[in-house]
């Protein structure tokens, strides 16, 4: 029976695997994709997503991630340019899980998809469509997607998450904020050309592009020459901006990454959240602490980002004039972009 089980080798479940591997525990980390792929991502790494990665030995910039130095703000015919507060960079998650899933080593287990978990004495039962697997503990790093069973407790309304790789987009060193009717999204440069598009959103997506491109008229010069890399966008239903993991939960299960708290993803602090919250549940099992006491640990840590971000979020839906007024103040803008890091 392995000790510990993690179910997803994204940002978390890496993060945890690697701590715990070096320590010295037995892990096992369960990964479905059979190679690293794109997900729903701003592709975002502020300082402390670089600080956690470089815990785990590696480098944004060694990895061929492209730096960011401004936030470009547009809605209507207003725009604001300002300076970032901290270094920045953009990187694929096709390439940023790679590096991590390679530095997880033997520990990983690909092509394994998890069909449901329970509890089973001291430990925990996890069935597979190869069969059953026995684990002390379970840490749940399933990103924005559910394990049947076990449901996010108290998750807000959800929103619609899309991603789209475009061409004929020329985004230099800067990241664009861009609210339209009914969403926003983030556009940020690709290494080697073109950009990364993201966006959230409540009701049917339609057209992505057409519609953010409505949205402002920095929309429509960084948008107008863009067309798509990928036939389609990457789409993800019921993700519910603004979830806190309670105090709570079963024994021996621990949450982390976006089953432990989604911060509104125009912060650009989700790959950041997820690793220190992979490396915290790693350091809390180390210790012996119980699920629930992590948790609580982890809301209390994660609580100051997340406020920031949910006001921030608050006005981006009630008025889009207003947050982009406010991202001109560059003071204000950079107060908001620091308060919405998680420390490191």
């Amino acid at each position: 029976m392995p000790e510990n089980v993690v179910i997803g080798a994204g940002p978390a479940g890496c993060a945890t695997a690697i701590a715990l591997a070096r320590a010295g525990r037995e892990v096992l980390l369960l990964e479905r994709s059979p190679e690293p792929r794109e997900s729903v991502c701003g592709e975002f790494l502020g300082p402390d997503a670089a600080a956690a990665l470089r815990r785990l030995g590696l480098d944004p910039a060694r990895l061929g991630a492209a730096p960011l130095r401004r936030m470009r703000i547009g809605h209507g015919r207003r725009e604001a340019d300002v300076t970032l507060p901290f270094p920045a960079w953009a990187l694929p998650r096709r390439l940023l899980d790679g590096a991590l899933q390679e530095a997880a080593g033997p520990a990983l287990r690909r092509g394994t998809t998890v069909l449901g978990a329970v509890p089973m004495g001291e430990g925990w039962r996890l069935r597979t469509p190869s069969g059953e697997i026995q684990a002390r503990r379970v840490i749940l790093a399933t990103g924005k997607h559910a394990l049947r069973g076990h449901p996010r407790e108290g998750a807000p309304p959800p929103a619609i998450g899309l991603k789209l790789h475009l061409a004929g987009v020329a985004m230099t060193d800067a990241v664009a904020l861009l609210p339209f009717g009914g969403g926003y999204a983030g556009l940020q440069p690709l290494p080697g050309g073109g950009a990364n598009l993201c966006a959230a959103l409540h009701g049917p997506p339609g057209d992505l592009l057409a519609r953010v491109r409505a949205g402002s008229a920095l929309a429509e010069a960084l948008l107008r020459d863009a067309y798509p890399l990928w036939d389609r966008p990457l789409a993800i239903a019921g993700v519910p901006y603004g979830f806190r993991q309670p105090a709570s939960g079963p024994s021996g299960l621990y949450r982390v990454g976006d089953q432990a708290a989604v911060i509104p993803s125009f912060t650009g602090e989700g790959v950041a959240l997820a690793l220190h919250s992979g490396l915290a549940a790693a350091k809390a099992i180390l210790a012996g602490q119980e699920a629930a006491a992590f948790h609580a640990a982890w809301r209390r840590r994660s609580a100051g980002p997340m406020r920031w971000a949910g006001l921030a979020a608050h006005v981006l839906r009630a008025s889009p004039p207003a947050f982009a007024a406010l991202g001109a103040v560059g003071p204000l803008a950079r107060l908001v972009a620091a308060r919405t890091r998680v420390a490191a």
